[in-house]
C-alpha cells in the first residue's frame, strides 16, 4: 500500500538525513548547471493552429516580406518639450544618427526613417506615420527576423544602446514593440522574497519555533530551486511563455511549504508521544505524505487538463508548472523527512520567545503553560461548527447568497491581453506606447496585417484596399507590399481605437465576416488578418471557447476521484458545486478590480485592463486542484468519525473542527504567497496572485468552515448514500484511512491541531458501525 512504501521511505531519508540532504544538493546543482549550459530564455509565442491570424502569419512567411518576424519601435522627441524636428535642426540631426546606429545592430533586417521623410516633405500621411502631425514625435521602426533566430541579446543590445545615446543625444528615447514582450524578464524575485517572509512568520506563529518555521522554507526553496531550473532546461527546447516562471515560483512555493506543513505537524505530534525522532518522521510521511501525493497529482492532473484547449503555449506553460509542482511533491516525502531527523528533537517543544508569544507570558510562566492548552483551539472551532450545524439553513443560504452576490461581476468579464499601456509609468514600454497614441493615435499601438493572396484575381487587391480604408474602424493604411515571387501582398492598417479595447476587436471581427469577404467574392483569392492584435483577439477568443471544455473536463475528473474516495453521490457532487462557487467568487472579485477599478489602486494598478484571456482557464486548474487539497484532508476526517460513530452530526462537528486549525494555517501560508505576487509590475502577475489569494481565502473560510457544515448536516446521513448497483461497480480503495492511520487512531492522536480523542471530549475510540 502507498502508506507503507512512504512509511519506508520517510524512514530511510531520517535515518539517513545528511545523505538525503546531500542527493538534493547534487540534484539542484546539476539542475542550474543545466540550466546555464542548455537552457533558453523564455519567449511568448500566442498562436494557435486553426486561427485566421495563424493562416495569415503563414502567408507573410511565405512572401518573404518580414513582417512575419519580431518587431520593435523607438519613439523619440526632442528633450526641449517646445521643440519639433521641423525646426531643430540639432534633433533632426540626432535622429539621423539614432536610425543609423539602430541598423547596425545585430539580426535588424531594416528600420524605417523618419529623418528621410521630414526631408522628403508633405503630410503625415505622405511621411508614412513616422512623424507626428506637429513634428514633436518621430518613430523608428525596427523589423527583426522570426522569433526562433533571436534571443534576450538582441533585446539587450538594443536597450543598450537606447541607454548610451539618452546620455549622448538631444533626444528623450522610449521603446516598445513584440521584442520587449517576448524576452523580457517575467517580473517575481522580490514577490517571491516577500511570500517566503510571510510564509517564515505564519509558521513560526503556528509552531512557535524558527527551528520548525525554517524547514518548509527550506525545503521550499530546495525544490523550486530544481522546478525552475528544470523549466529553463525545458525553454531550451521549445518555447515556454514568460508567465510560467512566475505562476510556477507562486504554485510551488504556496503549496510547497502547505505540504511540508502537513507533514511537520504529524511530526511534532508523534514527537509529543515520545517517539524517536526518526521513527516519527517515518510515520509522518506514511500518513500525512498519503494526502500530500493524492493532492498533488490531483494539482498537476488538473493542470495537464489544460492541453484539451488545444492552445499550444497553455500546454507547454501548464507542463511546466506541473513539474514544480511535482517537484515539491518528492521533496515533501524525501527531502523534509530528512530534515526532520538531521533536527532531532528539538522540533518537539516552540523555543523560548516561540513560548513567550503563544503565551503572552515569558520565562518560566511560559514553561509552565498548560500541556492540553492546544487543545483549546480545537475546543474553540468545535463551538464554531456545533453552533453552525444547529442553524444549518440560515448559513447555508447566506454563505451562498454572499458568494453568488460576489460573483455577479463575471457577467461583465471580458477577456484580452494588457498592453504596453496597462504597464507602471516606470517601464519604457509604456512611456513609448503613451507617446505614439500622442503623436498618432490609438490605433497605431496595434497595427493590424492584412495578408492576401490574389491567385486569379489580379483586381482583388485595388477593391481591397478601399473596402478596408471604408471601414469606420480603421484610421489610416501603409502602402501595400507585394511580393513579386509569390504575389502575396500585405497591407498594414491601423485601426481607430488601442489594442485593447473592445471596438478593435468588433473592428477585426467586422474585417473577417464583411469586409474582406466583399471585396473578394467568390473568387478563388483569399484574404487574412494577422498581426499581434488580432491573434491576441484570436487565442482570447479561442479559450474563451474552450473553458466550458476544460471546466466540464476537471468536474468530472473531480468528481469521480472523490467518489472514489468517500464511496458517495452526494459528498462529491457538494465538494463540486462549492468548489465552483468559491472560484465563480474569486473570478468576480478580479473583474470588480481589473475592469472597473475597484481597489486597484491597492495593488498598484494604474489603469483598468480586461483579463487575461488564459487567466481564467489556469486558474480553474489550479485553483480545483488546490481546493482538493483541503477536500480530502476534511472530509477524509468527516468520513472517518463518520464510520467510528455512525453519527453524521457527531462526525461533521469533530471532523470539521479538527481539521480547522491546520486547514486555517495553511490557507494563511498560501494567500501571504499568492498576496506578495499581486503586488507585482505586471498586470498578468498581478491577476494570477490575486485571483490565487481570494480563492484560497474564500475557501478555506466560507466554504469549509460554514457552507460544507450546513450543507452536510442538511443532507444527513445521505450524505454518504451509494446506490448498490454503483458499489459494485467501483473498484475497491482506501476511504480516507489506511493501515497507517488506524494505527494512530488506535493510540487516539493522531489529530491536525495537536489534540487527541480524550482532550477533544472523543473518549476511547468506539467500534466502527457495520455498513454505512
Amino acid at each position: 500500500m502507498l502508506s507503507k512504501a512512504l512509511l519506508r521511505l520517510g524512514a530511510s531519508a531520517a535515518r539517513h538525513p545528511w545523505r538525503v540532504i546531500a542527493a538534493w544538493l547534487v540534484a539542484a546543482t546539476l539542475a542550474v548547471l543545466a540550466a546555464v549550459a542548455f537552457g533558453g530564455r523564455n519567449a511568448d509565442s500566442l498562436t494557435a493552429p486553426g486561427l485566421d491570424s495563424q493562416r495569415a502569419a503563414q502567408l507573410i512567411e511565405r512572401a518573404g516580406t518580414g513582417q512575419e518576424g519580431m518587431t520593435a519601435q523607438v519613439v523619440v522627441t526632442p528633450r526641449d518639450g517646445g521643440a519639433t524636428f521641423f525646426d531643430d535642426g540639432g534633433a533632426r540631426t540626432a535622429l539621423t544618427r539614432l536610425q543609423t546606429e539602430v541598423q547596425r545592430l545585430p539580426h535588424v533586417l531594416g528600420t524605417s526613417d523618419p529623418a528621410g521623410a521630414l526631408d522628403a516633405g508633405g503630410d503625415t500621411a505622405e511621411r508614412g506615420g513616422l512623424v507626428s502631425a506637429d513634428g514633436r514625435i518621430a518613430v523608428v521602426r525596427v523589423q527583426y527576423p522570426d522569433q526562433s533566430r533571436l534571443s534576450a541579446e538582441d533585446l539587450d543590445a538594443l536597450v543598450g544602446l537606447g541607454d548610451r545615446l539618452r546620455a549622448e543625444l538631444p533626444l528623450r528615447i522610449e521603446m516598445g514593440g513584440s521584442l520587449f514582450y517576448a524576452f523580457s524578464d517575467a517580473d517575481g524575485g522580490a514577490s517571491e522574497l516577500i511570500g517566503l517572509l510571510a510564509a517564515a512568520a505564519i509558521l513560526f506563529l503556528a509552531f512557535g519555533s524558527l527551528v520548525a518555521a525554517a524547514l518548509p522554507i527550506g525545503m521550499a526553496v530546495f525544490g523550486l530551486t530544481v522546478g525552475i531550473a528544470t523549466m529553463t532546461v525545458m525553454a531550451g527546447v521549445t518555447d515556454v511563455p514568460t508567465f510560467a516562471p512566475v505562476l510556477g515560483s507562486m504554485v510551488g512555493l504556496g503549496v510547497g511549504i502547505d505540504y511540508a506543513l502537513f507533514v511537520l505537524a504529524r511530526h511534532r505530534e508523534y514527537l509529543a508521544r515520545g517517539l524517536d525522532p526518526r521513527e516519527a518522521a517515518g510515520r509522518a510521511v506514511a500518513t500525512a505524505g498519503r494526502p500530500v501525493v493524492f493532492a498533488g497529482g490531483t494539482v498537476v492532473v488538473s493542470i495537464l487538463g489544460l492541453a484539451v484547449a488545444n492552445v499550444p503555449f497553455m500546454t507547454v506553460g501548464g507542463i511546466a508548472v506541473s513539474i514544480v509542482v511535482l517537484t515539491m511533491v518528492v521533496a515533501s516525502v524525501t527531502l523534509l523527512p530528512a530534515l526532520l531527523g538531521a533536527a532531532g528533537p528539538r522540533l518537539a517543544r516552540p523555543g523560548r520567545i516561540g513560548r513567550a508569544l503563544r503565551t503572552g507570558q515569558p520565562g518560566r510562566l511560559a514553561r509552565r503553560r498548560d500541556p492540553a492548552a492546544g487543545a483549546a483551539h480545537a475546543v474553540g472551532w468545535r463551538r464554531w461548527i456545533g453552533h453552525v450545524s444547529r442553524h444549518p439553513v440560515p448559513y447555508a443560504v447566506g454563505a451562498a447568497g454572499l458568494l453568488l452576490t460576489a460573483t455577479l461581476p463575471v457577467l461583465g468579464l471580458r477577456v484580452g491581453l494588457p498592453d504596453d499601456g496597462s504597464l507602471p509609468h516606470s517601464r519604457t514600454e509604456r512611456r513609448a506606447y503613451d507617446l505614439v497614441a500622442e503623436g498618432f493615435g490609438p490605433g497605431t499601438n496595434g497595427p493590424l496585417v492584412i495578408a492576401a493572396d490574389p491567385t486569379g484575381d489580379p483586381g482583388v487587391l485595388d477593391r481591397l484596399v478601399a473596402t478596408v480604408a471604408a471601414d469606420p474602424g480603421i484610421a489610416s493604411l501603409a502602402p501595400a507590399h507585394i511580393d513579386r515571387a509569390t504575389g502575396i501582398a500585405t497591407l498594414v492598417v491601423f485601426p481607430t481605437t488601442g489594442p485593447q479595447d473592445k471596438a478593435t476587436a468588433d473592428t477585426i471581427a467586422r474585417l473577417r465576416t464583411d469586409v474582406l469577404p466583399t471585396a473578394i467574392g467568390n473568387g478563388p483569392a483569399r484574404a487574412h488578418v494577422g498581426g499581434a492584435a488580432a491573434s491576441l483577439s484570436d487565442v482570447g477568443r479561442r479559450t474563451s471557447q474552450r473553458l466550458p471544455v476544460v471546466v466540464a473536463a476537471v468536474l468530472a475528473m473531480s468528481f469521480l476521484l472523490l467518489m472514489l474516495v468517500f464511496r458517495s453521490v452526494l459528498v462529491p457532487l457538494k465538494a463540486v458545486l462549492l468548489n465552483l462557487l468559491s472560484i465563480g467568487a474569486a473570478y468576480g472579485i478580479m473583474v470588480a478590480v481589473f475592469q472597473w477599478g475597484w481597489g486597484g489602486a491597492l495593488i498598484g494598478l494604474e489603469a483598468t485592463v480586461p483579463i487575461v484571456s488564459f487567466i481564467p482557464m489556469f486558474l480553474f486548474a489550479i485553483l480545483f486542484g488546490l481546493s482538493m487539497d483541503y477536500e480530502v484532508f476534511l472530509l477524509s476526517r468527516v468520513r472517518e468519525e463518520y464510520l467510528r460513530t455512525g453519527d453524521n452530526g457527531t462526525a461533521i462537528v469533530e471532523g470539521v473542527s479538527r481539521t480547522a486549525r491546520i486547514i486555517t494555517s495553511a490557507a494563511l501560508i498560501m494567500v501571504a504567497v499568492f498576496l506578495s505576487f499581486a503586488v507585482a509590475e505586471d498586470p498578468s502577475t498581478k491577476m494570477f496572485g490575486l485571483g490565487l489569494a481570494t480563492a484560497i481565502f474564500i475557501d478555506a473560510t466560507v466554504v469549509r468552515m460554514v457552507l460544507v457544515p450546513a450543507t452536510m448536516t442538511l443532507l444527513g446521513r445521505t450524505n454518504w448514500w451509494l446506490p448498490k448497483w454503483l458499489d459494485r461497480v467501483l473498484p475497491r480503495g482506501p476511504v480516507g484511512t489506511d493501515d497507517a492511520d488506524d494505527a494512530d487512531d488506535a493510540d487516539g492522536t493522531d489529530d491536525a491541531d495537536g489534540t487527541d480523542d480524550a482532550e477533544s471530549g472523543g473518549g476511547a475510540p468506539r467500534p466502527r458501525p457495520v455498513g454505512r
